[in-house]
Parts: structure tokens; C-alpha cells; sequence
């Protein structure tokens, strides 16, 4: 991606953030980056296509970043652990994307139902590997489908408590809360 792109990009995704889809103009990210329109629709040709781009690279980030994580361990627990973290890290970086993704969830235009089945698709391999984990006997028999989302609002919780403690966001800190909550919920005893 240039720079150009990227300007775009990150302007769009802090915008969209703070005001909302509908009340961000082409005008008001075009004057935020310092750019034309010409320039902007060079990039992407529309407001939708720019909230498409950065859903599913947003979405992209978050599986890769699951996807290369996970795959450093053959431990289930380990694997959900990993996720856990990943998903605390990437609220705290990209804070904007996930206040993004969460509230363009619900409704019924095209792009909530783009972030439904992109967020349904993350949730999905995170159920895939629950699913493996309870195969193995590593993870605790239950709904998979369950378990998943609650992994997934994790995120939401991370947001929340990110929200509530500006000053004080402690990555591990927060990450052993919850593995003492939720993993060990799902270890076999």
C-alpha cells in the first residue's frame, strides 16, 4: 500500500471511529488527509469501498495473526491462549478498526451484514480449533459455537476495560484475568 493509499486508509478507519459512517463525508477525509478528490477516488472509488478495504484487512489481520500464533503450538490451551493475547494486542493498536467492526455489526445494509460474516468467519476458526481441542481431549466437552463467541467478546471486553483505564492498559496484566477466568474454564479437569 503508499503512502498515499495508507494516509487514506488510516484517516478513513479514525474517522469512522469517532463519527460514524454515515456522518464521515468523502469531503471531511479528503480535507483530514490533504487531498483531492481525484487523488481519493484514484485510490478507491467510494466511501463504501474504503469501509470494505479496511473491514476486511482489519478481519485479514486478526486471522493471520491467529493463524501464525497458533500454529507455534500443539497444546489447545496454549492455542486459545494465544488468541486471547492476539486479540488484546490488536485492540489496544487498532482500537478505531474494532469500534469500527462492532458498531457496524448489527443492521441489515450491506455493510453490516459484510462485518456480520467477516466477524462470523473470525469466529468460525476460532470455533474450528475449540472444536479440535475438545477432539483431543484438551479442551472441555461443551458448544463449541458458545465457547467461540465468547472468545470473540473478549474483544469487546479488552475494548470496555481499554475505555475505562486509558492510562493503565496492561497488556498481560489484563491477559491473565482472563486466563484465569476463561481458560481455565475450558481446561479438561
Amino acid at each position: 500500500m503508499n503512502k498515499t493509499k495508507r494516509k487514506i486508509f488510516e484517516t478513513s478507519m479514525k474517522l469512522f471511529a469517532e463519527k460514524g459512517y454515515d456522518a464521515t463525508s468523502i469531503e471531511e477525509i479528503t480535507a483530514t488527509v490533504g487531498v483531492a478528490k481525484g487523488t481519493l477516488y484514484y485510490h478507491f472509488s467510494s466511501k463504501e469501498e474504503i469501509f470494505n478495504f479496511l473491514v476486511e484487512e482489519g478481519i485479514k489481520l486478526l486471522q493471520n495473526s491467529v493463524d501464525i500464533k497458533t500454529a507455534k503450538f500443539s497444546n489447545y490451551i496454549d492455542k486459545m491462549k494465544a488468541i486471547i493475547l492476539i486479540q488484546i494486542k490488536i485492540v489496544i493498536k487498532y482500537e478505531d478498526l474494532i469500534t469500527i467492526l462492532l458498531s457496524q455489526f448489527w443492521g441489515h445494509e450491506q455493510r453490516h451484514q459484510k462485518c456480520q460474516r467477516h466477524i462470523l468467519e473470525y469466529i468460525s476458526q476460532i470455533e474450528n480449533i475449540v472444536e479440535e481441542g475438545m477432539k483431543a481431549g484438551q479442551i472441555k466437552k461443551g458448544n463449541s459455537q458458545a465457547i467461540a463467541s465468547e472468545i470473540y467478546g473478549l474483544i469487546c471486553s479488552s475494548l470496555v476495560y481499554k475505555t475505562r483505564n486509558r492510562e493503565n492498559m496492561d497488556t498481560m496484566k489484563l491477559f491473565k484475568e482472563f486466563e484465569n477466568t476463561v481458560i481455565e474454564g475450558l481446561k479438561v479437569k
